[in-house]
């Protein structure tokens, strides 16, 4: 049951997870204009495991205790406003967009018709609306959400799953990409906004922590050598 479900935060440590959610890796890859998922290799499924927050750990994504050797500060910085308050709408001629600026690079938004904001602007037509839901729906920080014009969100439909990203072609290893409306525990006892896509630091970087802020592409943060 969703509600067993659960990630965690340490203080200045992994992520816990608990209520046996299935652990995948994800490859993003081009496809012309376009990104899409590949299977990536096979991780160990558990009822409960850590996963790496500081980018040190010697068994990725896996927790290894790095963090306490490295002097991790996983201070969590992000406003914890709701979305519907924090992100900002952009309004098309048959689709809105809700557009909160947590970009963790995944470049979904892309698409061949143009991107998820020209693609809306120009929602009159019913492929590029179409395209627009498309590109919104598959942002995994979930910074894009598309909006019907009675004011209902859009959303992919998502069993509870964790993916880890890998990025290649930025030459990067990217975030913990949480799906299907797993609550999220602060350090600090509280519980984040659930929603149905996030993406999760894990490079240890990130200036919005506990979310990433594609900083794992400007460092090139490599989970493996």
């Amino acid at each position: 049951m969703l509600k067993d479900k659960k990630l965690r935060i340490l203080k200045n440590g992994p992520y816990i997870i608990s209520g046996d959610i299935p652990l995948s890796e994800k490859i993003i890859v081009s496809k012309g204009k376009e990104n899409e998922y590949k299977d990536g290799r096979e991780l160990p499924q558990a009822q409960g495991y850590a996963l790496c927050r500081c980018g040190k750990s010697k068994n990725p994504p896996f927790c290894d205790g790095s963090h306490e050797k490295a002097g991790f500060d996983g201070t969590e910085d992000a406003s914890t406003a709701m979305y519907s308050d924090r992100a900002e709408k952009i309004e098309g001629p048959n689709l809105d967009l809700m557009d909160d600026n947590r970009c963790a690079f995944a470049r979904f938004c892309h698409r061949k018709e143009g991107n998820v904001w020209e693609l809306t602007e120009g929602s009159d037509n019913p492929n590029y609306r179409e395209e627009a839901i498309k590109a919104a729906s598959d942002c995994p920080a979930g910074r894009l959400v598309a909006m019907d014009k009675n004011g209902e969100a859009i959303e992919p439909e998502y069993d509870p799953s964790i993916e880890i990203l890998q990025d290649p072609e930025k030459g990067a290893s990217g975030p913990i990409f949480v799906k299907g409306n797993i609550p999220i525990e602060s350090s600090d006892g509280s519980t984040y906004e659930v929603r149905n896509r996030v993406t999760l630091c894990r490079c240890g970087e990130s200036r919005n922590k506990p979310y990433c802020d594609a900083t794992h592409v400007s460092i090139k943060y490599l989970d493996h050598t």
